[in-house]
């Protein structure tokens, strides 16, 4: 088995142009009320790999152009499609309107665990996370179609954002696109 690591310029990355004419991964990425520059740029990073239709800003969630946001995006927010939106409750109420299903990523009455989620194929769904301390607001858990929530075993009870966006975003990706393969 050759176990040479590649050079960048052998990954066949996408360009700009290609990334925007690319088939999207049915999937929108609500932030609602992240603080952390360097997480907002991961975020955009991640939604980057895998071809993440959209991202909304919302709240206090800060926008592109900024160097910090940019030190951990390296070059995401010029590919992935975002916009600002002040109010994330309506942001979600407005998505629920047009037929996209909305779900929180949190830890919740109810909430289904990741591993036993099952996006519907053809359907776009968006997904919500939450401020660094506080999580998704409470009325917009309540105004999402549901809760999904990642299997944690260890002692502590909660993951980076960047990372649960992470988790998640591969997850729902292999379920939507892999196994179409």
């Amino acid at each position: 088995m050759n176990k040479r690591k590649l050079k960048n310029a052998e990954l066949d990355r996408k360009s700009v142009e290609e990334f925007k004419e690319a088939e999207k991964t049915p999937i929108i990425v609500i932030l609602d009320n992240v603080r952390s520059l360097n997480n907002i740029g991961s975020v955009f990073r991640t939604a980057d790999a895998f071809l993440i239709q959209k991202i909304y800003l919302c709240g206090i969630t800060a926008k592109p152009p900024h160097k910090d946001i940019q030190k951990t995006a390296l070059g995401a927010t010029e590919t992935v499609e975002w916009e600002y939106v002040e109010d994330s409750l309506e942001l979600v109420e407005k998505l629920r309107s047009e037929g996209i299903l909305v779900f929180s990523i949190e830890q919740a009455e109810g909430a289904m665990m990741l591993n036993d989620f099952i996006p519907e194929t053809n359907k776009t769904c968006a997904v919500v996370f939450g401020n660094e301390v506080k999580g998704v607001q409470q009325k917009v858990v309540s105004a999402s179609d549901g809760v999904i929530e990642i299997p944690q075993l260890g002692s502590k009870h909660s993951l980076n954002i960047s990372v649960s966006t992470g988790v998640v975003l591969w997850d729902l990706f292999s379920k939507l696109k892999l196994k179409k393969s």
